[in-house]
């Protein structure tokens, strides 16, 4: 699973936990571009996330470390990430 999340970490700059057994197969996450920032939470996992690891659950993780609610656009949840560069 964790390869999974860093998969994920690096093209759409958000963090997400995937809960299920640590030797659980899931499918690649092959998307070489980020989704666009006005997608929210909710249809980005349904979309991008759920068809590649089915059944398990799935939580996006802010920032602050908080689960922030399903209608959060993307874009805000990408700048609620600190910056290397601040």
């Amino acid at each position: 699973m964790g390869q999974f999340e860093l998969a994920v970490l690096s093209p759409e700059e958000v963090r997400v936990v995937v809960r299920g057994p640590s030797t659980a197969k899931v499918k690649g996450y092959d998307y070489e571009r980020s989704a666009a920032g006005n997608t929210s939470i909710t249809s980005w996992i349904a979309t991008r996330i759920k068809p590649l690891i089915g059944d398990f659950e799935v939580v996006v993780v802010d920032g602050s470390g908080v689960v922030p609610h399903g209608r959060t656009k993307l874009s805000n949840l990408r700048d609620s990430y600190i910056s290397e560069d601040a």
